[in-house]
């Protein structure tokens, strides 16, 4: 069984620490902790590893946040992993910050990464891992906050946020959407 785990984020070191790539920031504690390096492939920068003997395919597309389908349907084609095993994870304004919450389908909620995924795969029906970033913004104010740097109270909480953030994937992987909604959400 294999499964394709996205972060979204924007390539390059002008975007590292923004709020719109917790994504990247997610999947690099991830390979961390799954003892696997990313290498820059088509589309994206990719690792691969196994959990509980399952195949993980760690995707971080370079095709930036608003063009993310192309690499998420190219890889799934690619990986021919099933929709069903495809887990987005991403920034959320709609959460408060460090809220993290599993869904295992909907809308794209006003996230263009999501959105242009939606519109590549044709489909609502994957799962997403929202990481709450907040919305301490002004009106029009969006896109400047998400590409802004965490604040030092938001970096103090990083730590603990990823871990947790890992627990919620490998629950994912392990005991699929629904059960891992069930124990994290809410939480």
């Amino acid at each position: 069984m294999k499964y394709l785990i996205v972060g979204l984020g924007n390539p390059g070191t002008k975007y590292l620490n923004t709020r719109h790539n917790i994504g990247f920031q997610v999947l690099d504690f991830l390979s961390n902790d799954l003892q696997v390096s990313f290498s820059a492939d088509r589309y994206a920068d990719v690792a691969v590893a196994s959990y509980r003997a399952k195949k993980i395919v760690l995707l971080k597309p370079n095709t930036f946040m608003n063009l993310s389908g192309k690499a998420v349907s190219f890889w799934l084609k690619k990986t021919k992993v099933n929709l069903s095993n495809v887990l987005i994870v991403t920034d959320d304004i709609s959460l408060p910050f460090g809220t993290l919450r599993l869904k295992a389908k909907g809308s794209d909620g006003g996230h263009n990464g999501l959105k242009n995924i939606n519109e590549h795969l044709n489909t609502t029906s994957y799962s997403r891992l929202k990481f709450g970033v907040g919305s301490n913004f002004f009106k029009g104010q969006q896109a400047n906050y998400v590409l802004s740097p965490f604040d030092n109270v938001e970096i103090d909480n990083m730590l603990d946020l990823k871990k947790n953030a890992i627990d919620i994937i490998k629950s994912y992987i392990s005991l699929g959407s629904e059960r891992t909604m069930s124990i994290y959400n809410g939480r």
